[in-house]
């Protein structure tokens, strides 16, 4: 989700690249829904784990930036800072995987940390440089 709206709200402005603590991260469908909403294609997305960015080539240390969604990504990020020099920032999200109990409600929840994303990302890069779909 937080690759998607960084490149809906910045374009081509930086490299970003979803990461996770864990191979074969599949995108769920709420989190797929709630960012059609807003204009952001998550359907054929995957994130790659820290480990697999490496065994594909990906030079970490050429990255400036981590942010970490979840205490398990921050342990792993500073982790990486042993090897590579990065920043890392935590940005502690609601985690909607478990919240509602109908459709409905666990749309609100991915709602909510959609927003939550949205909110971190303009608070720390600035104003968006493209041009953004209304909200809902």
């Amino acid at each position: 989700m937080a690759e998607g709206l960084m490149k809906l709200l910045y374009g081509q402005r930086a490299y970003v690249q979803s990461a996770g603590v864990k191979n074969d991260m599949e995108i769920d469908g709420f989190s797929i829904a709630v960012c059609q909403e807003i204009g952001v294609e998550l359907s054929r997305h995957r994130s790659r784990s820290f480990e697999e960015m490496q065994q594909w080539g990906d030079d970490l240390g050429q990255f400036d930036l981590i942010v970490a969604l979840s205490p398990a990504s921050q342990r792993m990020a500073l982790e990486l800072t042993r090897y590579h020099h990065l920043e890392v920032e935590y940005w502690p999200i609601l985690d909607p995987t478990g919240l509602g109990e109908t459709r409905d409600g666990k749309l609100a929840a991915y709602r909510q940390a959609r927003e939550q994303i949205r909110t971190r990302m303009i608070d720390r890069f600035g104003p968006p440089t493209e041009d953004l779909p209304a909200k809902d």
